[in-house]
């Protein structure tokens, strides 16, 4: 057995004394993709923190596998518009990058010709993507991404949620990714996980979906199935097609 990149060991953390998080154990091995799912306020972002070391615990520890490189992507990032800045600029916060070093986390992000843009410029699917680029900049070993597709449209999303599996096929990094609808989980995921306040269950996409305590928490019928994020392709080689059409399809699990 290897060791786990990162473990939380009876992980609690409080905010202005109110407990956020309580007893909570888990482990992260190199390369697989983890999603955690839970109401709001359910302690999601700050799992993600604390796993980073952002916020104190009030018990347990969080152990790292020694030099660790970890990248996030944030939930949501403020820029101030009056304020003129490149994407190749802003990759380069607060330490520069090399124009290679930019140009190559770009394409590892799926937008490799966005150097020159203005950040204001962006859609909200290109900002994303360059978010992701920062965090892809160190070669991540652990990749960390909190809600990254809140405010994408279906179709965004989707072309972002491959884009991850296709970064971790590249380089190997593994996934842990904080999703913003309940109900909706990359169908990559090794493993989905249900917060709320503590780990209510955890296990395959399809185990979590038929749970019951996933289900108390988020109703059953329609609104309890979990909805996996699954990519056909329909590739033409033909000469004459540079594109690859993609349908992306929402299969409910039932």
């Amino acid at each position: 057995m290897t060791a786990p990149l990162i473990a939380a060991k009876d992980v609690s953390v409080r905010l202005d004394g109110r407990p956020i998080l309580q007893g909570i154990d888990v482990e992260i091995a190199a390369g697989e993709i983890v999603t955690i799912v839970g109401p709001n306020g359910s302690g999601k972002s700050t799992f993600l923190r604390a796993l980073i070391g952002a916020v104190p615990l009030a018990q347990g520890r969080v152990t790292r596998a020694p030099g660790l490189r970890i990248g996030y992507v944030p939930q949501k990032l403020a820029l101030d518009a009056s304020l003129p800045m490149t994407v190749q600029r802003f990759l380069g916060l607060p330490r520069r990058v090399s124009a290679a070093k930019a140009r190559e986390a770009l394409a590892n992000a799926g937008v490799p010709d966005l150097s020159d843009r203005q950040m204001t410029d962006l859609s909200g699917g290109q900002f994303q993507r360059v978010l992701l680029a920062r965090a892809l900049l160190e070669h991540p070993q652990l990749l960390l991404l909190d809600e990254a597709t809140q405010g994408l449209d279906q179709p965004g999303a989707a072309a972002f949620y491959q884009r991850i599996e296709q970064v971790r096929q590249e380089l190997g990094c593994a996934i842990v990714m904080v999703s913003h609808d309940l109900h909706v989980v990359m169908a990559a995921s090794d493993r989905v996980l249900c917060l709320n306040g503590h780990i209510c269950c955890q296990g395959s996409p399809q185990m979590v979906a038929d749970a019951p305590e996933y289900r108390a928490l988020f109703g059953s019928g329609t609104k309890g199935t979990m909805a996996l994020y699954r990519h056909q392709h329909s590739h033409s080689h033909d000469h004459d097609h540079h594109h690859h059409d993609h349908e992306h399809e929402h299969e409910k699990a039932q």
